[in-house]
């Protein structure tokens, strides 16, 4: 049983950390996907 707590414990650490770090690295969906062609603003 604890290692089914510890898992879901590490995956949450996992997946946190890595949005986090991927996000600031510049890999989040928005920065890859808009170029210079694209408008975001109205």
């Amino acid at each position: 049983m604890h290692a089914m707590i510890y898992a879901g414990i590490a995956i949450v650490v996992i997946a946190v950390g890595s949005n986090i770090l991927l996000g600031n690295a510049g890999f989040s969906a928005e920065e890859r996907a808009a170029g210079p062609a694209v408008r975001l603003d109205n």
